[in-house]
């Protein structure tokens, strides 16, 4: 009989805490209007942004795709902006 209160005394505090919990979740969460204010105010919307987010990347897959068609192991270049190779002590 204990162990049967015990179980249901568990059961009760751990629905209790769920539904805390959602409360909590519901009431922190934002409504539509915020929704969309806060996507406005993001930098990926600004035009300037994107297109240096654009550049950036057309940067990283020429930079890969230059390392892929060398021999080098480019992961052990010093200096980034020209090619050469681990520098021997």
């Amino acid at each position: 009989m204990g162990a049967l209160r015990k179980a249901l005394l568990v059961g009760a505090l751990l629905g209790a805490g769920a539904g805390v919990g959602s409360a909590l979740f519901a009431l922190v969460t934002p409504g539509e209007q915020q929704k969309h204010a806060m996507l406005k105010e993001m930098p990926e919307q600004d035009p300037r942004r994107r297109e240096e987010a654009a550049l950036t990347k057309q940067l990283v897959l020429a930079t890969l795709q230059d390392a892929a068609a060398t021999q080098e192991n480019v992961a052990w270049r010093n200096n980034w902006l020209v090619g050469g190779g681990r520098r021997s002590a």
